[in-house]
Parts: structure tokens; sequence; C-alpha cells
């Protein structure tokens, strides 16, 4: 089916009470193993695209590759773009095609932040273009975005119910405990603040650097309200992983497709892991 925006697929998943998962995709394996995942899974799914994978990759061909892939199964695809950061880069990828948009201005001052967001609505609200915007920042490195941890900031409740009054947007991402990357030891999230924050704004929450998450703190944070769930550096781990297997078994093998299907195979397998865990399975 034709790529769908994500605000309809975050509306049914907050009544529903689970959550979508927004899985990073960075070339064509990773792109067929996360729709083969919603296929199989018979589930909702937002693939994304950060602005390191749009250098790498090319817009044209991310935008293309995504499409093709949604044509090709009957379960809802959203495209969305993880952390823009540049005005000029977003309204590229909407002119490109995608469904949803990030702006994250989690680094400037909250009223700076209020207004970008806002330029980012205008021009995305019009033609049913998604919008997602951030408060707080997220430790770890999310492609060209970096925050160590000394700077990541959690998320001010007050602050967050004053931002989306002011912007009106459609999904917000949230900074309560967790980091981009691989975590050095067993994250804790605050649950007291993302009830505290879910209390006062009235639209979806986006849980960022959840790979690596205990599975029964993602299962309490979607029943406290976070509806999104990004996954990307666990289907890193996993297609690498499977790579560097099967080049020690077969350290001659020099036809890629038999180093690249196995690594599908194994990404595919850690995103229906994600999307049973979500609560999303036969969720379409």
């Amino acid at each position: 089916m034709a790529l769908v925006a994500v605000t309809e697929l975050l509306e049914k998943a907050e009544r529903g009470k689970y959550a979508i998962g927004a899985f990073n995709a960075n070339n064509m394996e990773i792109v067929q193993a996360i729709v083969k995942a919603a296929e199989l899974e018979n589930a909702p799914v937002i693939m994304q695209a950060s602005q390191g994978a749009i250098k790498y990759a090319g817009l044209e061909y991310i935008t293309g590759i995504v499409r093709i892939a949604a044509e090709n199964v009957d379960v809802p695809v959203a495209l969305h773009l993880d952390h823009g950061t540049d005005f000029e880069q977003i309204v590229k990828c909407i002119r490109s095609g995608f469904t949803s948009v990030m702006y994250d201005g989690s680094q400037l001052p909250l009223e700076e932040n209020i207004a970008m967001t806002n330029k980012v609505l205008e021009i995305a609200r019009p033609i049913g273009v998604s919008v997602e915007a951030e408060l707080g920042k997220i430790g770890g490195t999310e492609d060209d975005v970096h925050v160590d941890e000394k700077d990541a900031l959690y998320t001010n409740p007050e602050e967050a119910r004053h931002f989306v009054e002011k912007t009106g947007v459609e999904s917000i991402a949230i900074a309560i405990g967790t980091a981009h990357g691989q975590y050095k030891g067993e994250p804790q999230l605050d649950f007291d603040r993302l009830v505290a924050i879910k209390k006062l704004v009235n639209i979806p929450i986006v849980l960022h650097g959840s790979s690596g998450v205990p599975d029964e703190a993602i299962t309490k944070a979607i029943s406290l309200g976070v509806c999104k769930i990004n996954i990307d550096t666990n289907i890193r781990e996993a297609f690498v992983g499977r790579m560097r297997q099967e080049m020690e078994k077969n350290p001659n093998e020099i036809d890629p497709r038999k180093l690249l299907g196995p690594a599908r195979e194994a990404t595919t397998e850690i995103i229906r892991e994600k999307i049973r865990l979500f609560g999303s399975s036969g969720m379409a």
C-alpha cells in the first residue's frame, strides 16, 4: 500500500495502548527486513532515515526503496525523518515523499525550539505530513547529533506542556533516561517524570534510544503512554553481527549476497521480537 502518515498510526496505537516500532533503515537489506517483519507480524511500522543515512545512501534512493517496499506489502508503512536539525533538509525530505519528519531543536533554547518547530509545522501540516519534536536532550550519538552524558537533560514536564500548547505538534520525544547507541550499564528510566508529562500533554509520547532498554521497562513505558519507540542500535548489532559470523565461517566468500542475505534474516528476527514486545503484532 502507499506510504501513510505517522499521526494516524500513533493515534490508533494510543487508543489501543500499544506502541509502533520506528526502525532505522540504512540500506536495501534493512528496508527489506523491516517490511518482512511487519508483514509476518501483521503490524504497522515506521521506517526512519537519519541525516546520516540520507548522506550515505542518497535521499532519492532512500525514498525510492522505502516506497517500493511499502507498495509491495499490505501493512501500513510510514517514512519518517529521524533527528532532522536542518530546515532545508526537512523541506527536501517532504518534497521527496517522506510522510513524517522530526525537527530536533532540543539543543536550542526553549522559545527558539518552539519557533523552529512552528516553522516546520507551517509547511508540513497543510500537506498531511506528520511532525515530531523533541524536548530535553537524549544522551549519546545519533549520526550527526551528539549529546555528552553530562549535558543530557531530562524533559521538564511544565516545559513540555508549554511547548505543546505553543506548537500543537503531533508527537513529542522526551528524555527520561534513555540514550542513543550502546549502553555502558542498564538504563534507569524516570517513570514518574513520564507520568507527569503525560498528564500535561495530550499527544503521543516518543521514546528514543530504546535499544538495550530492558523489556520490562519498555512494557511499563508503553503502559504509561509511550506509543512510538525508536530502535536503531539493535538492528545494527544484529545485521553486522550476523555478517561477521558468516565471514568467519567462510573467509574466502566474495559474493556479498551470501553475507548480506543472512544478515537480513537476522535483522528480520530482531525486528519481529520488538514488534511483539511493543504490542503492535496483529494491529495492521
